[in-house]
């Protein structure tokens, strides 16, 4: 795994664990808190409702209390029953009247119950419900007192749980109650937990923005850390570059030095010796032509070869570091390579007419600039001598106030420059060429058809580059 990664991975998982650790929290204790507000809401209606029904009840008493206080008839208490079942409140709100043995006496909403004792009577979870009623009813006395108990709604027809209110009326020997469902307390609990799951919701999709957020924050960081490690280490290949074309320059005029002043000297020593000795053989055999043929001969032969290896040599010196490059410039030296190639090979390879055309105004180039477009065009022109088959190479050389352009252009047969590169064993000059322009922030471009190629290098200038004189 990569440094990066490694880097990207521990500034992100830890992140994402403490996001998903925040969210748990936040989750349960969201969920805890709906809990709360749920006890909390419900405690509050229910005293709330409690308080409502123990009023009802209390309203209700007062009504038949001057009926209770006239007589203690028949007819007095069917008037009292009369009364109480005209009362109502709400959709579902009504009184009922039940003597202390479970007989009920009066029910509005469920008229087939009046008379019938239903002291047994069960809801459906096996609880006496009248006995319940009659139990809290005789404890709290005319005080009354709240009790929960299942009871069939009039307008669902459905069991709900139903919060009554009940009192004990000692004269007549009743039990006076009435209640409420609890249904609506439901509905609004209900009401509170979709409202805190919404909350929930929208907390986790705070969190997921939160965390998407970090994590292109932390993509972001790193493709930007990514971008500046990518452009230091180009900066310093260019720099390496730059430094390993520099040796190499710095070797190839060290030894061009050592071929010069050493190799050299010591061969135009050699055949100065050679063409004294062969002098005083020629004085000392004046007289025998025939032995002074026989000797002459080879030492010609040998003056001939040495002044031949004493040319390459030079030769070989002037090619690793020309020295009009340092002396005159550039454009002089592109010219002497020029007419360098156009003189005859010894492997008979035909030779190369080159054509130098300089346009712009000529600036004084840094070593390493010039260096570079001298090897390119060394390079360039050795590939056209050995694989173009052509008679001519045209040389331009353009100034600008902020580059400089080397077009090369020969009438060869050309190449494929893919298959070129594709293949390991070609294309080293190619590609020491790209390098070259590459380590000067420079480009190298190729177009090469059956009529020739064309090939140009481009570099920019330094800032503040000066006119050149005789050194352009």
């Amino acid at each position: 795994m990569k440094l990066r990664l490694k880097i990207l991975l521990l500034a992100a998982v830890p992140l994402l664990v403490a996001l998903a650790a925040i969210t748990v929290a936040v989750y349960v204790q969201g969920l805890q808190l709906a809990q709360r507000e749920k006890q909390v809401v419900e405690n509050a209606w229910l005293a709330s409702k409690e308080g409502e029904l123990r009023h009802y009840v209390s309203l209700a008493y007062s009504a038949i209390a001057p009926l209770q206080a006239s007589a203690d008839d028949d007819a007095t208490r069917q008037r009292a029953l009369d009364l109480l079942a005209q009362m109502e409140f709400g959709h579902d709100g009504y009184f009922f009247v039940y003597d202390l043995q479970g007989k009920n006496l009066m029910h509005p909403r469920q008229p087939e119950l009046v008379g019938r004792d239903l002291w047994e009577l069960r809801d459906t979870k096996g609880q006496p419900v009248i006995q319940n009623l009659l139990t809290a009813a005789r404890r709290s006395g005319q005080q009354g007192e709240a009790v929960h108990y299942l009871w069939e709604k009039p307008s669902t027809h459905q069991t709900e749980e139903k919060l009554g209110y009940v009192v004990v009326m000692e004269r007549w020997g009743w039990m006076l109650g009435t209640g409420i469902y609890l249904d609506d307390v439901e509905q609004a609990l209900e009401r509170i937990d979709a409202a805190a799951q919404a909350n929930i919701r929208k907390m986790f999709a705070w969190v997921a923005g939160i965390a998407v957020v970090s994590i292109l924050g932390v993509a972001a960081c790193g493709l930007a850390l990514n971008i500046s490690d990518h452009r230091q280490s180009d900066a310093k290949l260019r720099l390496m570059a730059r430094q390993l074309v520099r040796s190499q320059e710095d070797e190839r005029a060290r030894l061009s030095r050592e071929l010069h002043d050493g190799i050299s000297q010591v061969l135009v020593s050699i055949k100065l010796s050679l063409e004294a000795a062969r002098e005083r053989l020629r004085q000392s055999l004046s007289a025998d032509a025939r032995a002074l043929a026989h000797i002459d001969t080879p030492l010609g032969g040998a003056l001939d070869r040495l002044n031949t290896a004493a040319g390459e040599v030079r030769r070989i010196s002037h090619n690793l570091r020309p020295t009009l490059l340092d002396d005159l410039g550039l454009p002089a030296a592109l010219e002497h390579l020029g007419r360098e190639f156009a003189i005859p090979s010894a492997d008979g390879a035909p030779p190369l007419a080159v054509r130098l055309h300089t346009t712009g105004r000529p600036v004084k180039l840094p070593e390493a600039y010039a260096t570079a477009l001298f090897r390119v065009t060394q390079e360039a022109l050795t590939n056209v001598i050995r694989h173009a088959g052509a008679t001519r190479a045209d040389l331009t050389l353009a100034y600008s106030a902020r580059d400089l352009r080397l077009t090369i252009a020969d009438d060869g047969r050309g190449f494929d420059y893919d298959d070129v590169q594709q293949d390991p064993r070609r294309g080293i000059g190619l590609r020491n060429m790209r390098e070259r322009m590459n380590a000067l922030s420079g480009n190298l471009t190729f177009r090469s058809t059956a009529q020739g190629t064309v090939l140009q290098a481009w570099l920019p200038l330094p800032a503040a580059a000066p006119p050149a004189s005789s050194q352009a």
